[in-house]
């Protein structure tokens, strides 16, 4: 009963643990002090946002200044795109793939690795070319995983020259864009330049917010102020964080200034970690599940500390004899301890194997982007077991105490 009842308890805190690790984990820990998202507040106090909040995205007319002020040591606006992929097989049919229109300075802020080629320039941007990146799926399907740096891919009947192929690069959650709803989804297949995406109006994907009236087309929702773009910037020192908020601040008086704001400067900079907390990324029924898990966990030491107390004080006449023969208390305790401690090795195992089944059962409790996160590693392997043990000498500390206290006369008497 106290291995079923720690292997059970543990398995469930466990499972739920390693989706709430999987869905609230820093994705780029090395970095993530270093980028940081600006919000400028374009529609006013009258929105009636929450605590006064700004936007949570950017209008293109903000996103564009920031881009042309270059504040920052790496910046990037972007927004989702799709786009017909026409393979160059003419035996295949063409299909739809997602992507996002971005600047060059993406790819070295966010330290994104590559199979083949790179990133494009900040000339590329410049000249708007028709250059592209692909996703290492992408590139699989297309071209057998060979080095298509050079070729050429049509998207939207616009031909599109390969300059680099990334390598398997899915940081959970998507933290560069958590605006959309694809915030676990799959990797993005292609990137494209921002300016090139505006040429041949390639439209956003993702959301669309308007102070008033829905801008329809792209060319509306340019001159407009809805809010439909991302933004990035990378800021390496707290001197040139505090300069940025107060540029943004200083952009927004300009503003004010010039009669497109009709209210005093609202702005924010948060940082990546910061961002993802303001967003509330991680998903509420993860925590819930784990608040249960660990609840659950709990009953099961209650009830295996009562087995253990029963079944330490049963031998209570042995004590007797051990301890009137010589042993300490002190001894007494470790001997109990260490049978806990076994039990919990055991509970471990138990709780592995539980724990390996519960991964594949989270997709019943969880959606199945979240669920797929879930992976048995050795950092789960080694702490299930850890847990499992020190669960079981915690749950065994009282019992052994009581068991090392027993009185030997008391004992040799009534025996």
């Amino acid at each position: 009963l106290m291995v079923m009842a720690i292997g059970f308890g543990v398995a469930a805190s466990m499972t739920t643990w390693s989706v709430f690790r999987a869905v609230s984990g820093d994705p780029i820990p090395w970095k993530s002090s270093r980028l940081f998202v600006p919000q400028i507040d374009n529609w006013g106090p009258q929105q009636h946002r929450v605590h006064g909040e700004p936007p949570d995205m950017l209008s293109y007319l903000d996103a564009m200044a920031l881009m042309r002020a270059h504040r920052a040591a790496h910046q990037t606006a972007l927004y989702p795109v799709g786009a017909s992929v026409v393979p160059q097989d003419a035996s295949h049919a063409p299909f739809r793939a997602g992507g996002y229109a971005a600047f060059a300075d993406f790819f070295p802020m966010f330290d994104v690795p590559f199979h083949y080629g790179g990133g494009w320039t900040a000339d590329h941007d410049g000249q708007r070319a028709d250059v592209v990146v692909l996703g290492d799926a992408l590139n699989r399907k297309l071209f057998g995983d060979a080095d298509s740096v050079g070729r050429e891919v049509m998207l939207d009947d616009h031909r599109y020259r390969v300059v680099g192929v990334m390598a398997t690069w899915h940081p959970q959650p998507r933290f560069y864009d958590v605006n959309n709803g694809s915030t676990y989804g799959q990797p993005p297949d292609f990137f494209v330049p921002f300016n090139r995406a505006i040429d041949v109006q390639m439209d956003s994907i993702g959301m669309k917010q308007c102070a008033g009236k829905l801008a329809t087309s792209l060319a509306e929702r340019m001159r407009s102020e809805c809010v439909w773009i991302g933004f990035w910037a990378e800021l390496p020192t707290p001197a040139a964080v505090r300069a940025y908020r107060a540029f943004l601040d200083h952009y927004a008086m300009e503003q004010q200034k010039a009669g497109r704001f009709g209210w005093a400067p609202n702005v924010r900079l948060r940082d990546l970690m910061r961002w993802l907390d303001y967003k509330q990324v991680v998903p509420p029924e993860t925590r819930i599940a784990l608040l249960l898990a660990v609840a659950l966990l709990l009953v099961c030491l209650i009830n295996t500390v009562g087995l253990l107390l029963a079944k330490f004080l049963r031998r209570a006449p042995e004590i007797g004899v051990r301890r009137a023969l010589g042993a300490s208390r002190r001894a007494i305790h470790a001997q109990f301890l260490a049978e806990a401690g076994v039990i919990g090795l055991v509970g471990g195992a138990l709780g592995l194997l539980l724990t390996v089944l519960g991964t594949f059962a989270a997709r019943l409790a969880f959606e199945s982007d979240i669920a797929a996160l879930t992976k048995v590693d050795a950092r789960l392997v080694g702490l299930t077991v850890l847990v499992s043990v020190a669960a079981a000498l915690v749950a065994a500390f009282y019992p052994s105490w009581r068991a090392a206290r027993v009185q030997p006369a008391w004992q040799l008497k009534s025996n």
